[in-house]
């Protein structure tokens, strides 16, 4: 369905889950990926939350291809909340999640290739929240916002948008019952559900859409809620 020959890519996280789908997905259609990842991989190993490895990786890139056509910024940050979070955790959080996207789209701004696109990977967790996910939360909302600044920054040059996974089973997990109808569509996502719409987003055919955040997540977040309605029961601790 898409045709990247010649292209190269760049993919943050691309060592395993949602990164390494989208890496193997623009792979089978022809692109050069280009991963950095904590974990072990073949291009580049390095952690993106420290500026002098972000400039490394980023010379190594333009010095073998000389261009980038996608950047998928989708290095997942560490989770943390409020109760036990450090100033440090959440700090470095925040470097992942929103610092180092927005350092890459700047090293990469004079080598971006014709008709680019960058892909932040934000998470429905940039609208709602459960306890005790405070910088996870602030890091995915930030790169939310980062998208549609940078997109404006970078009108008519590159198109930036962002995608908003919801509950995805790394593992292609098959659920039934309540984990998998709480979703309208009737199942838990998995990472193919993201990689297909990066990939459109990076392909010409989404030529008209930029600043733009999709929420990839089965309905889950327009289902309104209410305790006692259609089956649903909050349980609070003193009824336990």
């Amino acid at each position: 369905m898409f045709d990247f020959k010649g292209k190269i890519a760049v993919v943050t996280g691309g060592a395993r889950g949602i990164g390494k789908c989208i890496r193997d997905e623009l792979e089978k259609a022809g692109a050069r990926v280009c991963v950095i990842d904590l974990l072990d991989n073949d291009y580049f190993v390095g952690d993106i939350a420290d500026k002098i490895i972000l400039e490394e990786f980023a010379k190594k890139v333009i010095s073998q291809y000389g261009r980038v056509d996608f950047l998928i910024n989708n290095a997942a940050p560490k989770m943390c909340g409020i109760e036990k979070g450090s100033y440090e955790d959440f700090e470095y959080a925040l470097k992942v999640g929103v610092t180092a996207p927005f350092y890459l789209s700047k090293l990469f701004a004079p080598y971006f290739a014709g008709g680019a696109s960058i892909v932040n990977i934000s998470s429905s967790r940039d609208r709602m929240s459960q306890p005790e996910t405070e910088s996870y939360t602030a890091a995915k909302g930030g790169i939310s916002a980062l998208t549609h600044a940078l997109a404006v920054s970078l009108a008519g040059k590159v198109r930036v948008n962002s995608v908003s996974p919801g509950w995805i089973d790394t593992a292609y997990t098959v659920y039934e019952g309540a984990d998998a109808v709480q979703q309208p569509v009737g199942r838990v996502g998995n990472p193919l559900d993201i990689a297909n719409i990066v990939m459109y987003l990076c392909s010409d055919m989404a030529g008209f859409i930029t600043g733009e955040n999709i929420c990839v997540d089965g309905g889950m977040t327009r289902h309104m809620i209410y305790h006692g309605d259609n089956g649903w029961k909050l349980e609070l601790e003193k009824d336990k």
